[in-house]
């Protein structure tokens, strides 16, 4: 399996997964309130931000590691 280095890539993808999944389970959930819907929305927005957060800063590691493999020749 191929692994998406992009970030954005990613939470995109991640994101409209979790959209998705949204749209179709949420309506037909009758046992939780309006709140908890609100609340589990939210805090998987949450997640995907700070999961983007650390992909770009795992990212901007990786190609400083590369340039300094390279000013190192």
């Amino acid at each position: 399996m191929r692994f998406i280095k992009n970030p954005n890539i990613t939470i995109a993808v991640l994101a409209a997964y979790t959209a998705i999944m949204y749209l179709f389970l949420f309506p037909r959930n009758t046992e939780m309130s309006n709140t908890e819907k609100w609340i589990t929305v939210g805090v998987s927005v949450v997640v995907l931000a700070l999961l983007w957060i650390l992909l770009r800063y795992r990212n901007k590691l990786r190609k400083q590691r590369e340039e300094d493999m390279k000013d190192e020749r």
